[in-house]
């Protein structure tokens, strides 16, 4: 059954449009105009084009953080993508985790980006909840008064080699590299940043779930739902990306089904510094991607789950 985990009032969200200017070595934006509530913001984010992707000048509705999260997990690495039913694009894609930078953190939209880590990819044990450093900061823990965080052991999350092109706030060159894109159909600039997230070895007996927040009627509202993990592991092998999807529960991987399946606009063709599409095929990012559609059956991780599993017996024979 569903758990409502917060509720918060939407208007206490503010960020600021955009003035971004891209050149082929770098891409600058700064805030304009006046402080804009989330509807204001959603009005806003309406189709523009550029004549040229290297080298433009835009007003953009919003800036927005992706982060592409590598979850390192018993020796295997896994890209985390969440399931979100966009209400404003009418759709539903596997997505990065992300959101909106509101206004105070424009200039340092790498904090926003933890949060979310925080705030939507959710860790279970059988002891608890997982907490979670970045470098030398502990991460915030925003459902202590609805879940129970262990104290110990922690995640560990860490940035990874950044872009090679420079993004900037004004004059000052955002840390840790992000790549960045304008994303046309929405009139928004979004920063990706490239984040590892380390489980401790202890956490063999690991469930991943995904929250966010949805508009009702005048709150955002936050549940989790044990029923719909909505977190979902695209393998690795050698850094790139396997042609599987998968949830985790209770430490065992579980094939997740990816007919009729699109993911979100960050996983599409970049031009330049921007995006044109909303959202691409499961399929044919494969084939952007160079890989074809595996039977699970058939790859090797069906073998190390089979691995895991005998592990997983074993620790809570001992326990």
């Amino acid at each position: 059954m569903p758990r409502t985990l917060s509720r918060k009032n939407p208007g206490n969200f503010k960020t600021l449009p955009l003035f971004v200017e891209a050149t082929p070595e770098a891409l600058t934006y700064q805030s304009i105009g006046m402080p804009i509530n989330f509807s204001q913001t959603l009005e806003r984010r309406q189709q523009i084009d550029v004549d040229d992707p290297e080298h433009f000048s835009v007003e953009l509705a919003n800036l927005g953080v992706s982060v592409r999260l590598t979850l390192a997990w018993q020796g295997n690495d896994y890209w985390v993508l969440v399931r979100q039913r966009r209400e404003d694009r009418g759709d539903v894609v596997l997505k990065l985790i992300s959101g909106y930078v509101p206004a105070h953190e424009l200039n340092l939209p790498l904090h926003t980006a933890v949060q979310e880590v925080a705030e939507e990819c959710l860790l279970q044990t059988p002891e608890g909840w997982l907490n979670g450093r970045f470098k030398d900061t502990w991460l915030p823990t925003p459902y202590a008064q609805t879940l129970r965080y262990r104290e110990s052991p922690a995640f560990d999350l860490s940035p990874r080699a950044g872009a090679a092109r420079t993004v900037r706030c004004g004059g000052l060159t955002l840390i840790e590299k992000p790549r960045a894109y304008v994303h046309l159909p929405t009139a928004s600039l979004q920063v990706v940043y490239d984040l590892r997230l380390e489980v401790p070895r202890e956490a063999r007996v690991l469930s991943l779930y995904h929250v966010d927040e949805r508009l009702e009627k005048d709150q955002l509202v936050t549940r989790l739902n044990p029923n719909r993990p909505d977190l979902y592991l695209v393998p690795l092998k050698d850094g790139k990306p396997v042609p599987e999807l998968y949830t985790l529960k209770k430490g065992e991987l579980h094939p997740a089904p990816t007919r009729g399946l699109y993911l979100a606009e960050s996983f599409a063709a970049q031009d330049g510094w921007v995006v044109r599409e909303e959202r691409i095929k499961w399929r044919d990012w494969l084939h952007r991607q160079g890989l074809a559609v595996q039977s699970p059956q058939k790859s090797g991780l069906k073998k190390i789950t089979h691995r895991a599993r005998a592990l997983i017996r074993l620790a809570r024979h001992k326990m």
